[in-house]
């Protein structure tokens, strides 16, 4: 949701297309807005309420979509939004983490965990996600 300081919108080329550049690589791209998400893109509440999301981002009921999936420049394509789903011992879900390895989740319980999580875990991202995982478990969740 905050890629809104790496893809920037130079332009506006045509109703749903967009001259636009990765900040972060310096590459500029044409994004067209997907035929099947161009009804969400007409709708500029979620980019006036949240200026450092990505331009192209809209809400889709309880998901948030990328407009140009299609088009989307290199860094989107790599970025994973969520590696792991937290559920409690009887199947109610807690919360989830993202790409970034970052808990998002309200349960004071997980959190705690989560905590110790940040101290002990592998500093090598490529290591983290199994290694949380199987910490997870251990302490009694389920994660998928």
């Amino acid at each position: 949701m905050y890629l809104g300081d790496y893809i920037v919108i130079e332009q506006q080329l045509g109703p749903f297309t967009f001259a636009a550049e990765s900040v972060s690589t310096g590459t500029p791209f044409v994004a067209e807005i997907d035929l099947d998400k161009q009804h969400l893109f007409v709708n500029r509440t979620f980019p006036d309420k949240h200026p450092t999301a990505c331009r192209f981002l809209r809400p889709d009921g309880d998901l948030l979509r990328c407009t140009i999936h299609r088009d989307s420049p290199a860094q989107c394509k790599f970025y994973r939004c969520v590696v792991m789903q937290v559920y409690d011992g009887s199947g109610r879900h807690l919360g989830h983490v993202t790409g970034t390895l970052a808990l998002h989740s309200d349960n004071p319980e997980l959190r705690a965990v989560w905590e110790e999580i940040e101290r002990k875990r592998p500093k090598a991202d490529t290591d983290a996600e199994p290694w949380i995982a199987a910490f997870l478990t251990a302490k009694g969740y389920r994660v998928e």
